[in-house]
């Protein structure tokens, strides 16, 4: 640390006025924030591996000369264990999309937006970053190889398969690892593997701009590897969908750098990679957990073992063996998905004299009603056709809004659209892609989000928003499910959709 001080002081001309220990990762590499006398700020890394630390400063000068998104190097120790490099903030795409990864996967248009940011943003470090790069000075090999997959394959067998004691013939499986690690590197790409690409390692900017840090790892290798890795971390949770839909972004963002594979031909292998990063984010679960017993990687094993079992159903892999002795190991009792108790109404909450939910003292006696502190909150968000009526409050509150859609483009013109609902994927793409409704409903979150505040600090009980569109089938609809996605996300609160005119209802629980 003194040594790392004495560098700062080196490049600045003075010690640091404050220093600040920034908490680390998964390496054993130290990161300190330096505040200089005028607020400016820098980190300072101090690294054991000399070899780590010249790929990481090699490859930092070499993006940057390619104007890539990463920090600048400014000073390095002559033994090159010690450096400073431009402070990117305290945000990462890890921190940002937490709401999104306490809501099981739920995330908003904002935090999804954030992703097709990262994701668009990905091909340009692995292709336009390839060119002209020493790939002698990667850490700790130049390539991604067989002997690499097989290193990893068998890191997964000794620290993930062996400890669950499960039955399986080495001799088979070792002959199916082979041919997984030959399909893996049959083709030959001239790009940049990130190899550690996930959202921790990505930092954002005020605006929201994708800054890439800790790829010192990086290898040239195939770029599958990449979107694998990201998409399919465990702890994110993406849906189905929003996979899908980043992977568009991905394969039409790498066109422009580079002559792209048929759809077909890129999803097949991009599950061979998916496959491949499961198999080995479980050895690295089993090393850190089973082994180095840290709680934090025996957490995760659940999540990456339900990655693993979905993964197994698409039925598209062609190594016999290897298949069935991973659909044995998921169905070991120790990696049964667990199902989640159901929360009741008042779990966690008190609704006593004593409860939370109390009229704030500032609001004043003239502001209280007969409603005050009962909570918790409920609101309740209906879709509806005008032609039949706008729906009853039942509560006797007789609080809340009714918002008509039929200012908005209406998909129930156009033939493809009319058997379908808000609900309904085509119907969501085309309301999104025409963009008015996403206009409309931004008014209305902002007037809902206080609205719905200001009830939660108050403690009353119910809330009521509707929206009526010609039919009650498409824009109502729609806009129903989002508000109460978002108010259930944002706040935690119960809320009940009722599409009326559909016959459907549904309850987003109290989280």
């Amino acid at each position: 640390m003194e040594k790392l001080i004495e560098l700062y002081a080196g490049w600045s001309g003075e010690k640091p006025a404050k220093t600040e220990k920034i908490a680390g990762a998964g390496s054993n590499r130290e990161y300190y924030r330096f505040t200089d006398a005028a607020g400016k700020t820098v980190i300072g890394v101090i690294g054991t591996s000399r070899d780590e630390n010249h790929a990481f400063i090699y490859l930092a000068e070499h993006f940057n000369s390619m104007k890539l998104p990463v920090p600048t190097v400014l000073c390095v120790s002559d033994d090159e264990l010690r450096y400073l490099q431009t402070d990117l903030g305290g945000t990462s795409l890890y921190d940002a999309l937490k709401a999104g990864r306490d809501a099981g996967g739920r995330y908003t248009r904002k935090e999804k937006q954030l992703l097709v940011n990262t994701i668009r943003e990905l091909p340009a470090i692995q292709m336009q970053g390839a060119v002209g790069l020493d790939w002698s000075n990667c850490y700790p090999q130049p390539e991604f190889n067989q002997d690499s997959v097989l290193f990893d394959l068998n890191y997964f067998k000794y620290c993930f398969l062996k400890p669950t004691d499960l039955d399986f013939h080495e001799l088979k499986l070792e002959a199916n690892f082979r041919l997984f690690a030959k399909d893996l590197t049959s083709e030959n790409t001239d790009s940049f593997l990130y190899r550690d690409f996930q959202a921790r390692n990505i930092m954002l900017d005020d605006a929201g701009n994708p800054y890439f840090i800790d790829f010192q790892g990086g290898r040239k290798g195939p770029f599958y590897y990449d979107i694998a890795s990201f998409l399919w971390q465990a702890s994110a949770k993406y849906p189905h969908k929003l996979r899908r839909e980043l992977i568009y972004e991905y394969y039409h963002s790498l066109k422009n750098y580079t002559e792209v594979p048929s759809v077909r031909h890129f999803v097949e292998r991009l599950s061979l990679f998916v496959l491949f990063r499961t198999l080995q984010v479980l050895g690295a679960y089993g090393f850190r957990g089973y082994f180095e017993r840290k709680k934090y990687f025996i957490d995760s094993i659940p999540a990456a073992m339900q990655n693993l079992r979905e993964l197994l159903e698409l039925d598209v892999f062609h190594y016999p063996y290897m298949i069935d002795m991973l659909k044995r190991l998921t169905q070991l009792p120790q990696f049964a998905p667990k199902e989640e108790p159901r929360q009741s109404r008042t779990d966690g909450l008190k609704t006593d004299d004593a409860s939370i939910f109390k009229g704030h003292p500032q609001d004043g006696p003239a502001t209280f009603s007969k409603y005050d502190g009962r909570g918790p909150l409920v609101v309740r968000v209906f879709s509806f056709s005008f032609r039949k009526g706008i729906p009853e409050d039942e509560s006797g509150n007789g609080g809340g809004y009714v918002f008509d859609c039929r200012s908005t483009h209406n998909p129930g013109r156009y033939e493809p659209y009319k058997k379908l609902t808000g609900l309904d994927e085509p119907v969501i793409r085309f309301l999104e892609d025409d963009g008015e409704i996403l206009t409309f409903l931004d008014s209305v979150y902002k007037l809902a989000d206080a609205h719905v505040a200001r009830y939660m600090q108050r403690g009353f009980t119910d809330l009521m928003f509707s929206f009526g569109c010609t039919g009650g089938q498409h824009r109502s609809v729609y806009s129903a499910q989002h508000l109460a996605e978002h108010l259930n996300q944002k706040f935690g609160i119960e809320v009940r959709v009722v599409h009326r005119e559909q016959n459907i209802s549904q309850v987003l629980e109290r989280r």
